[in-house]
């Protein structure tokens, strides 16, 4: 972003890209560590970052984006709930003036324990990753993890009265694939929203492109029709289709690319602000935060690593996938 483009208050809203897109959504991941290896997400070489932002220094970085206009949080990893203090960083941020809404992103290992504190922490809704009813087919997207656990987390999520649910589906071709139906039943008799999610190139496994998935399930006999007007479930990158037991939705980030609504800016666990999931537009917050910077002097750097923003990510490119971190190195 040119001098000349920059607000003469760095902290005054609009937070704008280099596309004139408004960002309102902060992903801000609080540990890039996991306790599950899937294979698409978590290369067992990744050794993770050091060094992790503190409570209070994730509170900081929320203040100074809702002063911008951020309105919305995600929590992501990692697997977040592996951090001992993440419920008071969920409450940090749920009381942070200007934010309207704080959600998480977990595998819902830790949520049996969790689920009603971090609701009374001031958590609104739940992204839960569940990408088969298989614990076969678990064990060879991930070595590790107890997914009994992940079965009685999801359940406590829905019993401890959350806004919104959602279930996270990664499909990959000869996985999970033949499992869209019987996930779509299990997420609508619990009252949440399935989604599915093409896989992208970081890691391991074969995508099934969104229109191929959503034919079969038509030709297998699911009604299915585009629903356009939930905006309260449509405000990230998802498309909504209606079934009969409530909305499907469909993340088609190779095959339908959803960077022209882009209104999200990513902050890893250890302060680097990214600009694009799959860019490396970045700004080092946490050595700022350390220096001594005002919140004028981190406003300033993230309009200019947002200024610096592609129209889009590179993932279809030729090699794109060696270039990229790992998915739990980004945040999501």
């Amino acid at each position: 972003m040119t001098p000349d483009l920059l607000p003469r208050d760095p902290l005054t809203p609009p937070l704008l890209d280099a596309q004139g897109r408004t960002m309102t959504y902060l992903r801000l991941s609080v540990t890039d560590r996991c306790n599950f290896r899937c294979t698409y997400c978590s290369p067992a070489s990744w050794g993770g970052k050091r060094d992790l932002l503190t409570a209070e220094e994730f509170e900081r970085i929320v203040s100074v984006f809702a002063r911008m206009g951020i309105r919305r949080v995600r929590l992501t990893g990692g697997e977040p709930l592996i951090r001992p203090d993440i419920v008071e960083v969920s409450q940090r941020i749920a009381a942070v003036p200007g934010v309207t809404q704080v959600a998480i992103t977990t595998n819902a290992s830790h949520l049996e324990k969790l689920a009603v504190p971090l609701r009374e922490a001031g958590v609104t809704q739940l992204n839960i990753s569940l990408d088969t009813l298989s614990e076969a087919t678990f064990r060879s997207i991930s070595k590790q993890g107890d997914f009994a656990a992940i079965l009685r987390g999801i359940d406590a999520a829905v019993a401890a009265g959350y806004a919104l649910l959602k279930l996270n589906v990664v499909v990959m071709r000869g996985v999970n694939d033949t499992e869209v139906a019987d996930l779509i039943a299990y997420a609508h008799a619990r009252r949440m929203v399935p989604r599915f999610i093409e896989l992208m190139p970081f890691g391991q496994g074969t995508p099934v492109p969104t229109l191929e998935l959503v034919e079969r399930l038509q030709g297998a006999g699911l009604s299915l029709v585009p629903d356009e007007g939930q905006q309260e479930v449509t405000s990230g990158p998802a498309r909504y289709w209606r079934a009969r037991g409530g909305l499907v939705g469909f993340i088609s980030p190779l095959t339908q690319n959803f960077c022209g609504g882009c209104n999200r800016v990513r902050v890893a666990s250890n302060g680097d602000l990214r600009s694009c999931l799959g860019g490396r537009a970045q700004a080092p917050l946490h050595t700022l935060i350390r220096g001594g910077a005002t919140d004028a002097d981190l406003a300033l750097a993230i309009r200019r690593a947002l200024g610096e923003k592609p129209d889009g990510h590179r993932f279809s490119e030729p090699g794109a996938a060696t270039s990229l971190l790992p998915m739990m190195g980004i945040g999501g």
